[in-house]
């Protein structure tokens, strides 16, 4: 292992070895059928994980077969190169980050096979998804019982890899106790199947099985006494269950030794995993979530004993940092609100206390006897599966809101994976709390508490090489401490770079060398995730934030933004922590290209790092400089479709919108120029007041073969994609209409006059003035410059700026002279850019100012919602013309800043009794986005995954969605005319015919 450790050792860092990676990625290509990514932006996404450190991989294959995997496999052998499986890259020791070949199975190898309801079993490649294995076994009754928070996206061979448990391991223990047998690939190329009697089958198999008996058979004493003998533990190699199933066999015979379940745990050092069967269990008949507060942690440690006794199936902790973070979260605030409160306070901790049982009387019994356990502490139940699942998702969350914590210094996972007796639990965290205090900072909280299985996480900022120390002394006393207390040093999270170097203090000299030994009988040359487990690094080499050896840092720069959450851009491109959630394919919006493309690059944790890597400079020759001009970075970005899902869907409120929109402008102001169609695309406002003026002419002009042949080939327009039409302006008509109806001493609202509802779109806009009046507003329709929506999302920042600031100038000088109570818009996009944009960009207004602008703009839905019993007027309201079902779908700005229930509420209100909230994330146009030759198919099979379907399954429905990119896309996607919500309001209120055209058409066709 030495020499070929010393062989791939800073890989890339000389001409020499560029050209030998060039050489190994040519023959790679012809001998797979799946990609060979060995580019320098490529390798460099997949040099992070979820875990604290930075390592250039040698190169990225992502398989089609597993024959693909042979080949790589038997190449490296033969090259004698490190390789590394990996899945999701959700790791959190780093265990999936390593100077080697990086095999990805998550793209492709993600297959089920056989599910056998009489065995309760299932065979599955190692890229399925958790929560996709669940889903297709469901309808068997059965599940897999281990169930990781990250079950969105973990991949089955990454939680065999890591042996991964989950909130209900008190009742189904760990991965290695699911794994049947599993379909392995040694370094040399070997294609083994172990499970139990393969000793007996194979003499392959029994060859390897006698070694490894060898090995551990003289130390029984010594891992009888040293290994936890906690439900959590998954330090060095299982050779305890050796041990145990060898004590099991027939005598003279090794028919119960399993090498499944060593390598179960392994991280990838033993073996490539190609395929397993699993044992599943049954799902439960019925299950109810109680959620109890406390005002200190050490009382909700201390009644974890006693909630035991009830014989719970969940108990879960999350304390007030996790909380208060969750509070400050657009996506997961809703949770906290299903939280009880202990005297009315914001609670210290909270425990998840999970039932299962055979009826409810049974599963009331159960809440009776912990309501016993608890009192006086505050409870709340829930029975619902929706409540459920919502109170779940604030816990699963946990770990990647932690990083949510603003500044460098922030909860660091290193030490925060131990496990002891739950009974020891308090005596343990008030020890562990004053380790940390004596060093000087403090930690954050949460847990597996049925099984003791903490989840502690010291302030560190490992910018600073002092705190680098601290970690390192931390991590010790730590150490000694779990040794006292006779526990695990990792009970989930595994060795990998973090703990690996602790294994010898932990475990001993002696069975670390059985650890070497059982490494060397399966991976003689130690190609196989060299360095985990065994072999070890400094537990400070390659650390992210000093990959090089010095701390990576942001150089001073002028910014467009404030960075007022994130406190700096310096601590903005740190918020991704590599925890993967934006790899979900299911539930909520984050992130569509991804979804579409299943590619690394086109996640939000791609894009995070790829700009992490440029603006510190580390895509630079110049060393910090940053790196604004990077054609890989822009094409990492080129697919992101500033939908700001990832500002609230993932937990630590990565913004990657935001950064792209730095990125891009900082790269103009370099350039000193933009591209003709990005200015056209910007500058969308003049564009439609253009088009609006010579609508007839314009309206002809976009649909004449030539003239639309000039488009595209001036602006990269897809040919299938239809023109917008533009209309008569709403300020013309506002102007020449009728005398308002609502009285001129009326409260004002300010209807703001985005350039679609005034110039492309306007019988949405005069719908708004209707409604508005009849609920007995007086309408303000100023006019305003643009509000920079698209000048921000194509990267014009420097015109934003200006144009932005003239807008907020003129819209609140508009709103103190009316003395308006409100702003509203009827494009999400454009509110978004008031509410979220304006209040963090620099250009140079009173913050208060534009946070009390921001706080006084809604939706017109919102506004109309919120307002509802205490609007100056309520009109009658006139039953729907017909009664089909109403489909809303939700604009992705919506969505994230927002979220539906005020507009499905509303339409509820109008007796709208089939209404359907789709459950669909992006439409795919995304403004500019879905126009041109670039992303046209892209968008169309965005909008494909879970929005045109829906529609096309119900002819009848009338389909309402608020933005003018989502209704255009629909159109052009499914072929059907979707309306704006307040459409059905003005119809539902019957005031369309207050100055407008005949109503006839307005749910048929959305257009007047």
């Amino acid at each position: 292992m030495p020499d070929i450790a010393l062989a791939v050792k800073r890989w890339g860092s000389t001409p020499g070895h560029a050209r030998a990676r060039g050489q190994i990625a040519r023959d790679l290509a012809t001998l797979i059928d799946g990609e060979v990514r060995f580019g320098d932006h490529d390798r460099m996404l997949y040099a992070t994980d979820a875990s604290i450190y930075q390592v250039e991989p040698i190169g990225v294959v992502v398989p089609r077969t597993l024959a693909d995997v042979e080949a790589i496999v038997l190449y490296a052998a033969r090259h004698r190169l490190p390789i590394l499986p990996r899945g999701a890259g959700t790791s959190l020791a780093g265990q999936t980050v390593n100077d080697a070949i990086v095999i990805d199975f998550s793209v492709h190898l993600d297959r089920l096979h056989e599910i056998d309801r009489a065995e309760a079993s299932v065979r599955v490649q190692p890229g399925v998804v958790l929560d996709r294995l669940n889903d297709a076994v469901a309808p068997y009754g059965l599940m897999f019982g281990p169930d990781v928070a990250t079950s969105t996206h973990a991949n089955i061979g990454g939680m065999i890899g890591n042996n991964s448990a989950g909130a209900h391991s008190i009742l189904y223990g760990r991965t290695v106790d699911h794994v049947i047998g599993l379909d392995v690939l040694l370094a040399d190329g070997t294609r083994l199947w172990f499970d139990e009697g393969a000793a007996e089958r194979d003499e392959r198999v029994a060859g390897l099985t006698r070694r490894v008996v060898e090995v551990v058979t003289p130390l029984a004493g010594e891992i009888e006494q040293r290994f936890p003998k906690t439900l959590r533990r998954v330090n060095g190699y299982n050779l305890d269950l050796v041990l145990d199933e060898l004590d099991r066999s027939t005598p003279g015979t090794l028919d119960r030794v399993n090498l499944a379940h060593l390598l179960c745990g392994s991280e990838g050092t033993l073996g490539v995993v190609l395929g397993a069967k699993l044992r599943l269990v049954e799902l439960p008949s019925v299950k109810g979530l109680a959620l109890v507060a406390f005002d200190d942690l050490i009382a909700a440690l201390d009644s974890v004993r006693s909630i035991l006794a009830t014989k719970p199936a969940a108990v879960e902790l999350i304390d007030e940092v996790v909380i208060s973070l969750a509070r400050r979260n657009t996506e997961y605030s809703r949770y906290v609100d299903l939280l009880p409160a202990p005297k009315g306070q914001s609670p210290a901790a909270v425990l998840y206390v999970e039932y299962f049982a055979d009826d409810p009387d049974e599963l009331e019994r159960s809440f009776s006897a912990l309501a016993e356990a608890v009192a006086p502490a505050p409870t709340a139940r829930y029975t619902d599966p929706s409540a459920m699942a919502a109170a779940w998702k604030l816990r699963k969350a946990g770990e990647p809101l932690l990083y949510g914590v603003p500044g460098l210094r922030k909860p660091i996972t290193f030490i925060e994976d131990t496990a002891v007796d739950p009974s020891r639990l308090p005596e343990f965290v008030a020890a562990f709390d004053r380790i940390v205090t004596d060093h000087g900072t403090k930690a954050a909280y949460y847990a597996h508490a049925s099984v003791g299985c903490l989840h502690m996480r010291p302030m560190i900022d490992l910018h600073d090489p002092k705190d680098v120390e601290l970690m390192q002394s931390i991590a010790a006393d730590v150490t000694e401490l779990v040794k006292r207390f006779d526990g695990a040093l990792s009970g989930e999270h595994g060795d990998g770079r973090l703990r690996s170097p602790l294994l010898e203090r932990f475990y001993g000299k002696a069975i670390c060398d059985a650890l070497g030994a059982i490494k060397a009988i399966f991976d003689p040359e130690g190609r196989l995730n060299p360095g985990n487990i065994v072999g070890a690094r400094p537990m400070t080499e390659a650390l992210r934030a000093s990959p090089a050896g010095r701390p990576v840092r942001v150089e001073p720069v002028k910014t467009f933004f404030r960075y007022r959450r994130e406190q700096g851009l310096e601590s903005a491109v740190e918020m991704c922590n590599g925890a993967g959630v934006c790899r979900k394919t299911s539930g909520g919006t984050m992130c569509p290209s991804y979804r579409a493309t299943r590619d690394e690059r086109h996640a939000t944790r791609g894009r995070g790092n790829a700009l992490r890597l440029a603006i510190t400079g580390q895509d630079s020759a110049n060393g910090h400089t940053p790196a604004w001009i990077d054609p890989e970075t822009m094409a990492t970005l080129d697919l992101c479709l500033s939908c700001k899902a990832c500002k609230s869907e993932c937990p630590s409120n990565v913004d990657i919108a935001k950064l792209k929109a730095e990125y891009m402008g900082q790269r103009y102001a370099q350039l000193g120029r933009t591209e003709l169609a990005t200015r056209l695309f910007g500058r969308v406002r003049g564009v439609n007041r253009l088009g609006s003026a010579l609508r007839p002419l314009a309206n002809a002009a976009t649909r004449l073969a030539p003239a639309r042949w000039a488009l595209n080939r001036a602006l990269g327009l897809d040919p299938r994609r239809s023109l917008p039409r533009f209309g008569r302006s709403l300020y013309r008509w506002h102007a020449r209409r009728p005398a308002a109806a609502s009285h001129p001493d009326a409260p004002a609202v300010v209807l703001l006059p985005d350039c679609f509802t005034v110039y492309t779109e306007p019988h949405i806009g005069r719908a708004a003035v209707g409604v508005l009046e009849a609920l007995g507003y007086r309408v303000l329709l100023p006019r305003l410059g643009c509000c920079g929506r698209a000048l921000i999302s194509t990267g014009m920042m420097a015109e934003a700026l200006v144009t932005c600031r003239a807008t907020a100038e003129a819209l609140m000088a508009c709103v103190r002279s009316a003395r308006a109570v409100a702003v509203v818009g009827c494009e999400p996009s454009c509110v978004s850019a008031i509410t979220d944009d304006w209040p963090d960009l620099n250009m140079g207004l009173d913050l208060p100012s534009l946070d009390e602008l921001a706080g006084r703009t809604s939706l017109i839905e919102d506004f109309i919602d919120a307002n509802w019993e205490d609007h100056p007027r309520r009109p009658q309201l006139r039953a729907p013309a017909d009664d089909g079902a109403v489909l809303l779908h939700g604009h992705c700005h919506q969505k994230a800043l927002w979220g539906l229930d005020g507009p499905a509420r509303l339409l509820r209100r109008l007796a709208c009794v089939r209404l359907e909230v789709l459950d669909s994330g992006c439409c795919g146009m995304a403004g500019s986005f879905g126009y041109t030759r670039d992303h046209y198919d892209l968008s169309m099979q965005i909008g494909s995954l879970s929005l045109f379907g829906p529609i096309r399954a119900d002819p009848q429905a009338t389909v309402a969605t608020s933005g003018t990119s989502c209704r255009h896309q629909i159109l052009d996607g499914t072929g059907r005319r979707a309306v704006h919500p307040v459409e059905l309001v003005a119809e539902a209120m019957d005031v369309l015919s207050i100055g407008f055209k005949s109503t006839q058409s307005t749910r048929n066709h959305g257009e007047v």
